[in-house]
């Protein structure tokens, strides 16, 4: 338990003072926001700071910080401590500045940010890269809260043959499609703050949980091979660089967030919102994937047979995976499933099924407007007028249909999800790069190259990261690890290069023509 409030003190305390640090290099001041610049009713909408607050993170906030934490927590108590330190130096840092830069920048989207502070050729393999990231976030996030919600609150088998489920599948695309279409305060405005209710108490409940009921946890001095779970072993064996952060990607850092920051760039009425709409709302999704990280660990130190879970070797496919006891019957059961576990025995049948729905509500808050923002991007790349709904509905049908052709191969395939989860992490983290290789050349650009350090940490952590983890996958090149960590360490000097180099030659070329 030590260890827990360990990391939640460092979270909260760290992420206040590097907030205060972002925000003085940043410097944001009191000149007019795109929300009133180009207000049209529909994207450039002037909201209330708290709103504001409320959408972005649950936008940011999908199955990332709860399914990535259950997973991730199985290296070991250092999971613990891991996730705040990147959450303030990476997570939080990146979801800041790219938020701020949008929003001074016109309320531009990601791909034209990237464009306007790196090259044509750049941006290009962005705007590509970014279309499919949002597909494919798009298909999760209608495939995992679908599956929870036919499973745990339906008892549905959830199979692909059950037209139950592609029923539940409908009418999460309905609300998509109507959330992506309509003004984002007339549809994503008004519901959110009650979606966010829910989202609140279902961190909040699994915390006071933790530390009133004293749930066993292990502490990152103790001996991490336990009876119940041998994390030492684990941690060892698992190659915690990559793996462990192409695992937990939101909660540490997430290239979706950039996406989405954007989207609130048109709506914030004043710079100086950008440290609570932005920077505190990446720390509140650290503290969600804390608390569900601790959450997965005491249910695996509780035991199957105590009404909690094992994680063990399945004699039946010689694959380790979740246990549960149902009627007297150790069961395998996936990841999705141990959300259930947690929250019932955190919070009690009723206060269970609530935080279950808060669970359900993450990753459909995220998925709609990762859609809102794939139209937008499409609509600004090509020049495409969205100013009524016939033109919208036109640019957001053809997004849907291969959002469903994704969906429905993900489905049917046996190994499709497993497939589309692995590429989705991966792309997660990668578009990051591109973000952050841009807020490099921005701050050279604009007389802050002393700070360069603050992007350039991630920057090379994650380039290693990212690189590595592809060239070693089995979805990538296969290659050697210690090949892959070679390579991984090339990108990163080259990428950090050839930002500076980047951003000195702008630097140069403007004073050219003054």
């Amino acid at each position: 338990m030590a260890t827990f409030l360990l990391g939640i003190v460092v979270l909260i305390v760290g992420g206040a003072l590097y907030g205060r640090l972002c925000e003085h290099v940043f410097g944001p001041d009191d000149r007019e926001t795109p929300a009133y610049a180009k207000q049209d009713g529909v994207d450039y909408v002037p909201m209330a700071t708290w709103r504001n607050c409320l959408i972005n993170l649950l936008n940011i906030a999908g199955t990332g910080p709860i399914l990535g934490p259950i997973q991730g927590i199985l290296f070991g108590p250092i999971a613990l401590i891991t996730i705040p330190i990147g959450n303030i130096l990476g997570g939080s840092f990146h979801d800041y500045f790219c938020g701020m830069i949008c929003t001074r920048e016109g309320g531009l989207q990601m791909p034209e940010m990237v464009r306007k502070f790196t090259n044509k050729g750049v941006y290009l393999v962005y705007n590509v890269f970014v279309s499919i990231l949002l597909l494919l976030v798009g298909a999760v996030f209608v495939y995992t809260p679908g599956d929870i919600t036919a499973t745990q609150l339906f008892g549905f088998s959830g199979m692909a043959n059950d037209p139950k489920t592609w029923i539940i599948y409908a009418v999460i695309f309905v609300y998509y499609l109507i959330a992506t279409v309509f003004p984002i305060d007339k549809i994503i405005g008004r519901v959110y703050p009650i979606f966010g209710c829910i989202l609140v108490f279902s961190a909040v409940g699994i915390f006071f949980s933790l530390i009133f009921k004293d749930l066993p946890l292990v502490n990152i001095w103790d001996a991490w091979n336990t009876p119940q779970f041998a994390y030492g072993d684990y941690f060892h064996a698992g190659h915690f660089v990559p793996i462990f952060f192409v695992t937990v990607a939101c909660g540490i850092l997430s290239g979706f967030h950039s996406t989405q920051t954007a989207l609130i760039s048109r709506t914030i009425k004043t710079e100086h919102e950008g440290h609570w709409t932005f920077y505190n709302m990446m720390m509140a999704e650290g503290f969600i994937a804390m608390c569900w990280a601790a959450g997965t660990m005491a249910m695996i130190q509780i035991t199957a047979a105590n009404g909690g879970i094992n994680f063990q070797m399945d004699p039946s496919t010689g694959v380790m995976s979740y246990f549960q006891n149902i009627d007297g019957k150790m069961t395998v059961i996936s990841a999705t499933s141990v959300v259930g576990v947690v929250c019932k025995y955190c919070l009690g049948k009723v206060g269970g099924s609530i935080a279950l729905l808060g669970v359900i509500v993450l990753p459909i808050t995220s998925g709609d407007t990762a859609l809102r923002a794939l139209r937008l991007m499409v609509a600004d790349s090509f020049h495409i007028k969205q100013d009524n709904n016939a033109k919208r509905f036109a640019l957001a049908i053809p997004i849907y249909a291969l959002t469903m052709l994704i969906l429905i191969w993900s489905k049917f395939d046996p190994n499709g999800f497993a497939t589309l989860w692995r590429y989705f992490a991966w792309s997660n983290q990668t578009m990051a790069l591109f973000a952050l290789c841009a807020i490099m050349i921005w701050m050279i650009m604009n007389k802050k190259k002393k700070f360069i350090w603050m992007p350039m940490i991630p920057l090379a952590f994650y380039s290693v990261v990212c690189v590595s983890y592809i060239c070693n996958a089995q979805i990538g090149f296969h290659l050697p690890w210690n090949v892959s960590y070679i390579i991984s360490f090339i990108v990163a000097v080259v990428l950090i290069a050839v930002s500076i180099h980047t951003g000195n030659k702008r630097v140069a070329m403007d004073k050219s023509l003054n």
